[in-house]
């Protein structure tokens, strides 16, 4: 490697500054203050020869450029403090990530600055810098992976998301090398989840124990330790902050952009975005694509369906129907009279183009369904599935894309819903055992079969511009848009224009 890279160990940040490029502007990296504050610690070197403060965190709120300021670290501190046989390991968030960020930045920004991209090998999940036999590594979050390492630096991104034993493991396998004088493990983080998020909360109130050295900065016992909660980079404006505000639940808010730990549980919605949402006077007309969602229980909570309709081009959402039943004791719910009943009925009334539902205690219900020609799909409440499901109809409230007509069992049952929220992933609950939210559960299946499009396989186009030359093709126009005869949509076409004015475009999606 160049002989300036020894001069440059004196003044790292010069380094950073000129020999690193930013990969978005190919310009040089221009630090911020934050940024600066950090890295004149981070280097620093004992009378021994050893890093000063060999345990690095640096926590900061979304959007600070904390993997950018991590991958800059793991790149100099390879460089320019590593020697031979230097050796960096980045560790994805096993719950976010398939492979770090960080090392992809390394990369990214290797591949940018010629004075690096010269020296370098880079492969899927390795940068090898050859002069040094040094080498930066990308690796799996589980401890076999990790054991028997003698690193350089490691570093572990997004530690909120560290809740498992196998993730405890990672972080005691990787600790800080006492055969090499210059080893370092390094956290970029932003906040997460008292009573979950451990080892982050354990470095956390081990950091903010040290004395102050610098603005939000703290140091001593081998640890520095930054903790920012307002912004720290030019990008992050008032208005910014705003925006997230509006649009992020409160805990979410608290936790990403103040860079507080927050508890695990909230309430799902403000009732005043549900009750802006209320721009309908009744259920919409018939005749038209519904997604039905379906959350069903036998003997305690109650058995919910919800249809609503989707518009591709506006992305809205529309309540069109809902419905509830409620077991007795001694009196379970019969399917075949309630459910199944309900959407033979709805399938009538409209154009039912898909069904979420549990397969838990729907087998048979939905083989009948099946038998009868609707399209029902198996949508198992795993917390994936849910995170998905109740993402998606938070951000349909929040941003007033979802139309309801007034219900005031639907809006008891959202007062009553309990947001828990996990590393892993969000799922509803009640504060009470006697409460019922099984219809918001069923609205948002509904909403996200709709978003996702499901069962929606043919031309969704195709009714607008349907006419007499598509009714003679092999496929007629009719057919691809999902109708079960030509009567039918002529029949569609002829309601929804009376409501709609004779020249409205038809709200397919």
């Amino acid at each position: 490697m160049p002989s300036s890279f020894d001069l440059w160990r004196a003044d790292p940040l010069s380094f950073i500054e000129t020999a690193l490029i930013d990969p978005e502007s190919g310009e040089p990296f221009v630090l911020s203050d934050a940024e600066r504050w950090f890295l004149k610690f981070a280097f620093q070197i004992n009378d021994s020869g050893r890093l000063k403060y060999p345990e690095l965190v640096f926590g900061a709120i979304k959007k600070s450029g904390k993997t950018t300021l991590a991958a800059i670290i793991v790149i100099t501190m390879v460089l320019l403090y590593g020697g031979r046989f230097a050796e960096a390991f980045c560790l994805a968030n096993s719950f976010e990530q398939s492979q770090s960020r960080v090392f992809t930045m390394a990369r990214r920004i290797v591949e940018a600055s010629p004075l690096l991209k010269a020296e370098a090998r880079i492969t899927a999940d390795k940068i090898a810098f050859t002069a040094l036999d040094a080498t930066i590594i990308a690796i799996a979050s589980d401890a076999a992976s990790a054991a028997g390492a003698n690193p350089t630096i490691v570093c572990f991104d997004e530690l909120w998301g560290y809740v498992s034993e196998n993730s405890r493991r990672l972080w005691d396998e990787m600790p800080t090398s006492p055969a090499r004088k210059i080893s370092a493990r390094l956290v970029v983080s932003y906040a997460g989840f008292t009573g979950e998020s451990l080892l982050l909360e354990e470095l956390y109130k081990r950091g903010m124990a040290l004395p102050e050295v610098g603005p939000s900065l703290r140091a001593g016992y081998g640890m520095l330790f930054a903790w920012h909660t307002a912004p720290i980079a030019p990008w992050q404006t008032a208005e910014w902050v705003e925006d997230m505000r509006r649009t992020m639940r409160p805990t979410a808010f608290a936790r990403q952009m103040l860079n507080e730990f927050v508890t695990s549980e909230s309430t799902f919605i403000d009732l005043s975005a549900w009750d802006a949402c209320v721009v309908l006077t009744s259920p919409s007309v018939e005749r038209q694509p519904v997604w039905i969602g379906v959350d069903a229980s036998v003997k305690r909570d109650s058995t919910a369906l919800v249809a609503v309709n989707y518009n591709q081009k506006s992305k809205c959402a529309a309540l069109v129907a809902h419905k509830v039943f409620t077991p007795t004791p001694g009196d379970p719910i019969d399917f075949e009279a309630t459910v199944e009943h309900t959407i033979r009925e709805w399938k009538k009334r409209f154009f039912v183009r898909c069904i979420y539902f549990d397969p838990y205690q729907m087998v048979a219900t939905a083989q009948r369904l099946r038998k009868a020609g609707i399209k029902i799909e198996e949508f198992p409440q795993s917390l994936p599935n849910l995170t998905a499901a109740i993402s998606n109809l938070f951000d349909l409230i929040s941003e007033r894309r979802l139309a309801l007509y007034p219900a005031p069992d639907i809006r008891l049952a959202v007062s009553r819903a309990v947001l828990s929220e996990s590393a892993r992933g969000w799922k509803l609950s009640k504060d009470k055992q006697a409460h019922k939210i099984d219809v918001v559960v069923a609205l948002s299946l509904a909403c996200l079969a709709a978003v996702r499009g499901e069962g929606s396989s043919y031309c969704l186009d195709a009714l607008a511009s349907w006419g007499d030359e598509e009714a003679k093709a092999p496929v007629p126009g009719w057919k691809q848009a999902g109708f079960e005869s030509e009567a039918e949509a002529e029949l569609y076409k002829a309601r929804y224009r009376a409501q709609h004015g004779p020249t409205s475009q038809f709200p397919w999606g």
